[in-house]
Formats: structure tokens, C-alpha cells, sequence
């Protein structure tokens, strides 16, 4: 039965199962400005038949992500930060994540597939799409 804990923002939390546990902490690494540095890093952490929606409306596969983003540092030169991180075990093997990312004022809604492989836990499917914070309600 799939596991339907999903506590957010702190992945060091209790209550998670262990394959939601096992794909914040690799969404993670993949966030980590030295893995990202890294094609080695960064393609081990993506399944061969990886595909990605980014934010941008491109199309993206395991070789292309890897070349493009392992060839620019992090924009402005801070990294990557992470909110709403919740997960969901969808099926044996196969983990679901959506969180939100701020890259220097550029906030994307996100939304990953893991699948448990003989490697470990591999991204499989992503999917990134920009968004604008609602103004707080004035009364």
C-alpha cells in the first residue's frame, strides 16, 4: 500500500516512510552546487530515461539536462533554496515529490518522479513551472 505520510518542509522530520526519505535526501543533492558542478555527481543521481519539463517550456533527457546544467554555476552565485517539500510513496519503487525552489528571486513549483533501481533511488521525471507569490490579503 502506498505510503501517504507527507510532512513538509523538513525532511528531517519523523513520519516519512524510507523511499520518501531516500528521494528528499537525493532531490536534494541534486540542488547541491558541487553536485551540480558535476556531470558524474549529478548524471549518477538521474535514471537513463530521465525526461524533464523545465521551467523554461524546454523539453530536457538524461544527456542534455547533465551538459547544460553541470556547464553554469549558479546564477548570482547563491544556491538553490527549497520550501514545501512534501512526498507521497505512489507504487512500489516510485516516489512522488513537489516542493517549491527560490533561485535568486525566481520562484518555480516542482514536481519529481523517483524510481527505486539496482542503483538506488533515480529521478525519472520532472517537471518545473514558474510562479508569482500571491499578494497578502489586505483587509
Amino acid at each position: 500500500m502506498p505510503d501517504t505520510s507527507a510532512t513538509p518542509d523538513r525532511p528531517d522530520l519523523p513520519g516519512r516512510s524510507p523511499a520518501v526519505e531516500a528521494a528528499i535526501e537525493n532531490e536534494l543533492r541534486l540542488l547541491d552546487p558541487e553536485v551540480r558542478a558535476s556531470p558524474a555527481l549529478f548524471g549518477a543521481l538521474l535514471h537513463p530515461e530521465f525526461t524533464e519539463f523545465g521551467a523554461s517550456g524546454a523539453r530536457w533527457d538524461r544527456e542534455s539536462i547533465v551538459q547544460v546544467l553541470t556547464a553554469r554555476p549558479e546564477p548570482g552565485g547563491r544556491p538553490t533554496t527549497t520550501s514545501r517539500m512534501r512526498g507521497v510513496q505512489v507504487a512500489e519503487g516510485v516516489v512522488h515529490l513537489t516542493f517549491d525552489t527560490d533561485t535568486n528571486g525566481r520562484l518555480v513549483h516542482r514536481s519529481s518522479l523517483w524510481r527505486r533501481t539496482d542503483d538506488g533511488w533515480l529521478l525519472w521525471f520532472h517537471q518545473g513551472t514558474p510562479f508569482t507569490p500571491e499578494p497578502p490579503p489586505t483587509d
